[in-house]
């Protein structure tokens, strides 16, 4: 059955919220009431069907044919058992909340891309602004679930305060890589720029091409790891490379002893 469809008409001229276009928020409403959803974020109106043309379909998938950088809040909350699929690009935040469920951007995003996600399973394309899976001003933690594929690069302090989940960055990093981490995964196949791992707490933070960790961090030789080989295979239909990396013999860092010391950074020996 067909998906259930957000074809784009024109650049918003505005930042705009989509968070209430989720398949649990659109059920039950009529394509007319569903046009008549307000998305714009300022005393200027701009509804659902000045941007796009909707077609009716299957609730489970909810697909935009177009995107935009203004594209805030995409997927915000989405529940499980839904998908939501952007032919395009999207602003910030996207999957915010999420708690489970699967997004895919065939573009870029833009920062604070799942930020709080508890559950989905989210996939970019393209790239991604920093604070990748970071909290918001004045939270205590960032994502805590679910699982985010970039194919792309990523910008400044990926990861940021990270409570649960497995971050995959294909391409390369910005500055502050898993800075102030508390739980988790995050694996960069590119090149991790600037400081990494600032107070890790119990993060595992996985390196094809090493990086920059300072003396925090002590050497505790090469593993061949028994979980890592384990870990690779549940990887392998989402990103082979990542699972590459976890089947060599990796080297192991121990910290950040700054903190608890409880964390970890692997290299491949």
């Amino acid at each position: 059955m067909k998906p259930f469809t957000f074809t784009l008409r024109q650049e918003p001229p505005q930042r705009v919220d989509l968070s209430a276009l989720t398949p649990d928020r659109l059920a039950g409403k009529s394509v007319a009431q569903i046009e008549a959803i307000e998305l714009g974020v300022t005393r200027i109106s701009t509804k659902v069907g000045d941007l796009f043309r909707v077609s009716e379909g299957d609730l489970k998938t909810v697909r935009f044919e177009g995107g935009s950088s203004r594209f805030d809040l995409l997927g915000a909350k989405l529940l499980p058992g839904f998908v939501i699929h952007v032919e395009g690009d999207v602003g910030a935040q996207c999957g915010r909340l999420a708690k489970g469920g699967r997004i895919t951007v065939a573009g870029s995003a833009g920062p604070h891309a799942a930020s709080g996600n508890l559950g989905a399973e989210i996939e970019i394309k393209g790239d991604v602004g920093d604070f990748l899976a970071g909290p918001l001003a004045g939270e205590l933690a960032g994502m805590a679930g679910g699982r985010v594929i970039v194919r792309g690069k990523a910008g400044e302090r990926v990861g940021d305060r990270l409570r649960r989940g497995i971050l995959v960055i294909e391409g390369d990093a910005g500055e502050d890589l898993g800075a102030r981490v508390i739980a988790g995964t995050i694996l960069v196949l590119g090149e991790a720029k600037g400081r990494i791992g600032y107070l890790n707490k119990r993060c595992s933070i996985v390196l094809a091409r090493g990086g920059c960790f300072g003396s925090t961090y002590v050497d505790c030789g090469a593993h061949d790891l028994t979980f890592a080989r384990f870990f690779a295979r549940s990887l392998r239909d989402h990103s082979a490379s990542a699972a590459d990396l976890l089947s060599r013999k990796l080297r192991r860092y121990g910290g950040d002893t700054a903190v608890y010391g409880k964390g970890e950074i692997l290299t491949p020996d």
